[in-house]
């Protein structure tokens, strides 16, 4: 009889909780199939994304202290679906003793856009100029100082062109501060002329082992990620590493373990600032499901679960992505045979969710040699999903 073999370093986190039923969780469950880790939900209602998938759903709401300390007591290990558990409920979380990764020290930088600026700033990462403003007056003063136009955005709670304003004058200055949430302020930033937008994609788990994704370019419309290219089209071999290196500092020095994703903007002499951050599974990394080795979800769930993590290098040469937004076609299952029929490499992924129109409802990813035409067919395929051009 063979002796039982006994492996140094793997961690008995079986079953994960994820806070928020997004398409993030939902892909997230998808992933941990076959690393034969348990998914526990902790959801918005019975029919969101992810609770019409994960076995086990509680619904609950996240911004109660007894619901998430009910569900966190089933479960090895907590991580999200988003950011906006409320700060002070996953430091009693951590009291208690539950592993929540990434831990609220960490995520708080990817809530408040106050915190994140001024930690970033006092480390010398480079950011936009910037100043926490208490009225319209102020944020004209700020303006006149750095030049106009001024970015304008809320600390918290902001996403997909929601809570950000660009303002071109004076005159302007009271927008942000019409029907504030009290508790939350508004930041002025210095207006970067960027030449295009990038995403620095990075897993850690507890310990320090980190891997980086190739550097993303991303497309955005109207403040939403529409298109992503992988990898970033035109970057030089030390541009890639800077970038790389930049993200994996910023995942250390804030101590996040699961995916960050650092979005960047990219000025016209090559140079880069840091945007906004994400401590969780990212829209710009979802080309790594089928265009990488391992994809984002898999390396955020062997994260937070302590496990080696895998390799993230391309499968093609070229992977892009299109999101898919609520168009005119109701039935999204109804309009993939045009889509499948027309383009068999295509990957598609549905959301699950209700199509309302400019809603994320899934997104298509295709791989190739040539990055004209595989940007084509990702976009075609995104539109046909819409309702956009014939069949």
């Amino acid at each position: 009889m063979r002796p039982a073999i006994t492996l140094a370093g793997v961690t008995p986190a079986a079953t994960i909780g994820i806070i928020g039923g997004g398409q993030l969780a939902r892909m997230l469950h998808a992933a941990s199939i076959g690393l034969g880790l348990r998914i526990r939900l902790l959801a918005e209602g019975p029919d969101v994304s992810a609770a019409q998938v994960v076995a086990q759903v509680t619904v609950g709401d996240y911004t109660d202290l007894r619901t998430v300390r009910e569900f966190a007591a089933g479960c090895d290990v907590v991580t999200f679906d988003h950011e906006h558990v409320p700060t002070e409920i996953l430091h009693a979380l951590v009291a208690d003793g539950v592993a929540v990764r990434p831990g609220p020290e960490a995520l708080v930088h990817a809530q408040d856009k106050v915190v994140m600026r001024r930690h970033l700033s006092s480390l010398g990462v480079p950011c936009p100029a910037f100043a926490v403003v208490a009225d319209a007056e102020e944020l004209t003063a700020f303006g006149d100082q750095h030049g106009w136009p001024v970015i304008a955005k809320t600390s918290r709670g902001g996403y997909d062109g929601k809570g950000v304003w660009k303002l071109d004058a004076p005159a302007q200055a009271g927008t942000p501060f019409a029907g504030l949430t009290p508790g939350v302020a508004i930041i002025a930033e210095e207006f970067i002329d960027f030449s295009r937008e990038l995403s620095a994609l990075v897993a850690r788990r507890p310990g320090g082992q980190s891997v980086a994704y190739p550097i993303t370019e991303t497309v955005q419309t109207d403040g939403i990620c529409t298109d992503t290219v992988t990898p970033a089209p035109g970057l030089t071999p030390i541009a890639i590493r800077e970038c790389q290196a930049l993200a994996v500092r910023i995942a250390e020095e804030l101590d996040v373990v699961g995916i960050l994703a650092v979005e960047l903007m990219q000025a016209r002499d090559g140079s880069v600032v840091v945007n906004e951050l994400a401590m969780r599974p990212h829209n710009t990394g979802h080309w790594t499901i089928d265009g990488a080795v391992t994809s984002q979800f898999e390396n955020h769930l062997r994260a937070v679960a302590d496990l080696p993590l895998g390799a993230t290098r391309c499968r093609a040469p070229w992977s892009v992505m299109a999101n898919v937004l609520g168009g005119s076609h109701p039935d999204l299952l109804a309009a993939l045979d045009p889509v499948l029929a027309a383009d068999p490499e295509l990957r598609v992924q549905l959301y699950g969710k209700g199509v309302v129109p400019g809603r994320k409802v899934g997104h298509v990813t295709a791989l190739g040699d040539d990055l004209e035409t595989t940007t084509r067919r990702a976009r075609r395929g995104a539109d046909l999903l819409k309702g956009i051009g014939d069949e």
